[in-house]
């Protein structure tokens, strides 16, 4: 891009936020994105203050045919949020979050993280379903779905949406709900960022906490078949308060010792939910037991560490419907060949009030009784990267036999974009009508750096 032709100084005048090209101090900064191994760099950053300078960059962007990267929490791991050469619209400072106890709504603006939403939230004892990172963007979780630890009673965080804010490629600021552009709204609820900037967000809470039974149990990894196949058992009856993952992972401690973890939270009454994990903390010999009595805002940190800002990351995901013991040793098989010690195999379940709603209902189809399947290669040294993005590769690959159809689109990498068949498994039933809604509100296919709906 020639910046002669675009400068800096012509959306400045236009934006109450800052404007950074690559010479601007703070500039390489905010480019990055939480994954390490995304390293690209944008003509120009609009950091946006509110709705008013977001319309502003993007009419700034389409008159002067500058692609557009949206940057709402940074976290996901293809690395959207970012291009090379053209306008990044950072949301990253507009993390504001209203809280209407009375009418138990809460409005979040669109860079805001679910930290940032927690904390309101909990203020009234209320949430709704939320990442289970809190450094994860409220927009991006939600606009793909919104896997979190109350979906089994409430649903994904599409199902607690209500409306969203929204500006189109057009400029035009649009407000999507049941009653007000009811097709756009439909579309948002997992469709993903294809069909405008999410600036606002409003969701219905529920009363959660502010105490909780949440944590990690976990086993060493010795013990790994034995606790995957406990973990199936139980999670076929679960109630609906109580969601549970399982992992194979590493210590925290930097130690490298593998591990075999259940993670688990209760929504309901800290005394119905001590009952209901009472067998979990009575199975087997684990040699880690953190699981009680907890601010719900602390289990959505859990996984924080785990996570940290820079890392390098390539994941894989896929449905599984049932967790079959051939998929379990794969999963133990490929495991132990980690090459890092913060990789790990994640098992999200699905049951409850995220599997009462019909797939064509919201854009977000995945409703059956089972379980998300995630490979996590993560390391930090760049010279590693071939080996660690080998071996998640190689342990996908070994447990497709066991795969459902349908993918997590929140979870899709770089490369499966580019692939239009993952993105089209990840909308399933629902990619007809997706692209219908999207040569409506985006028909030049502005909003393009995302799960991609050709329009």
């Amino acid at each position: 891009m020639n910046l002669a032709a675009h400068p800096t100084d012509a959306l400045r005048s236009q934006i109450a936020g800052s404007v950074l090209s690559p010479s601007d101090p703070g500039y390489d900064d905010a480019r990055r994105v939480h994954n390490g191994l995304i390293d690209r760099r944008p003509a120009l950053v609009a950091r946006c203050l509110g709705t008013a300078d977001v319309q502003a960059a993007v009419r700034f962007a389409r008159e002067r045919g500058l692609e557009i990267a949206v940057r709402g929490g940074g976290h996901n791991v293809a690395g959207n949020a970012v291009c090379d050469g053209g306008l990044m619209i950072d949301l990253s400072a507009m993390r504001g979050v209203h809280v209407d106890p009375r009418g138990h709504r809460a409005r979040a603006q669109g860079g805001a993280t679910w930290g940032d939403y927690n904390r309101e939230t909990q203020l009234h004892g209320l949430a709704s379903t939320g990442g289970v990172v809190s450094t994860t963007g409220v927009g991006g979780l939600t606009l793909g779905g919104g896997l979190g630890w109350l979906m089994g009673k409430y649903g994904l965080a599409v199902d607690c949406l209500r409306a969203v804010e929204l500006v189109t490629s057009a400029g035009e600021v649009v407000r999507a709900s049941v009653n007000e552009h009811p097709d756009l709204f439909w579309a948002v609820r997992g469709g993903g960022g294809n069909f405008g900037v999410a600036t606002w967000l409003e969701y219905e809470v529920h009363p959660v906490g502010p105490t909780v039974i949440g944590g990690l149990v976990a086993h060493p990894f010795s013990a790994a078949r034995e606790v995957l196949h406990f973990y199936r058992d139980f999670t076929k009856s679960l109630p609906d308060e109580l969601t549970a993952f399982a992992g194979l992972l590493h210590a925290p401690d930097g130690s490298g010792a593998k591990l075999a973890a259940i993670i688990v939270c209760h929504a309901g009454s800290p005394e119905i939910g001590a009952e209901a994990v009472t067998p979990l903390k009575r199975f087997g010999a684990p040699v880690m037991d953190a699981i009680g009595p907890m601010p719900y805002s602390a289990v959505n940190t859990l996984f924080d560490a785990g996570f940290p800002r820079g890392a390098l990351n390539y994941w894989k995901s896929n449905f599984l419907s049932t967790l079959g013991d051939a998929a379990i040793d794969t999963m133990i098989e490929r495991f132990a060949a980690a090459p890092s010690s913060m990789s790990g195999l994640l098992l999200e379940h699905f049951h409850g009030a995220a599997t009462r709603v019909a797939p064509t209902d919201t854009a977000f189809p995945h409703r059956a009784v089972g379980y998300n399947f995630l490979v996590v290669g993560e390391w930090v040294e760049a010279s590693t990267t071939a080996v660690n993005v080998a071996w998640a590769r190689d342990a996908y690959a070994a447990m497709a036999p066991h795969f459902a159809a349908g993918r997590y689109v929140n979870y899709l990498n770089a490369d499966e974009m580019r692939e239009g068949g993952a993105v089209e498994a990840a909308f399933g039933p629902n990619w007809k009508r997706l692209r219908e809604v999207k040569r409506g509100y985006d028909p030049d296919n502005v909003f393009h750096l995302n799960q991609n709906i050709k329009p």
